[in-house]
């Protein structure tokens, strides 16, 4: 059995995270035991569940309803919410690749000569590529 400080270093965050996730629903919040609340295993899992979803985009919502699914072992609706996020994931992928392409090719044009404005400054300002 841990306290609050031994759960947040254990789930790798702070106190004040554990304590915003038990306002928001995802953590319980035990009963004191001598005028100290205890922590166990469970909560450890739970907290390291969130840290790993939030980690792979999941929204705090959708955790809340990740963890209540596992409760009702609902695997279509967690299928649906993987599904979401990898379509997520892709279009941010996509956008980031377009920006890296763009970028690619502003640092070419900025190499290539010596002359009038940089191209990647130009673009930035809004005039160029």
């Amino acid at each position: 059995m841990a306290t609050i400080s031994g759960l947040a270093k254990e789930g790798g965050v702070g106190v004040e995270t554990v304590r915003f996730y038990q306002r928001r629903g995802l953590l319980g919040t035990p009963e004191r035991d001598g005028g100290v609340r205890r922590y166990g295993a469970q909560d450890v899992r739970r907290l390291k569940f969130i840290r790993g979803a939030q980690a792979a985009g999941f929204t705090l919502e959708q955790i809340g309803e990740l963890l209540k699914l596992d409760a009702g072992r609902d695997r279509a609706r967690a299928r649906e919410l993987a599904a979401e996020r990898l379509a997520a994931l892709d279009a941010k992928i996509a956008e980031l690749e377009a920006a890296r392409m763009s970028l690619r090719r502003l640092a070419r044009e900025c190499g290539a000569s010596e002359e009038g404005p940089c191209p990647i400054i130009a673009a930035f300002e809004g005039e160029g590529g």
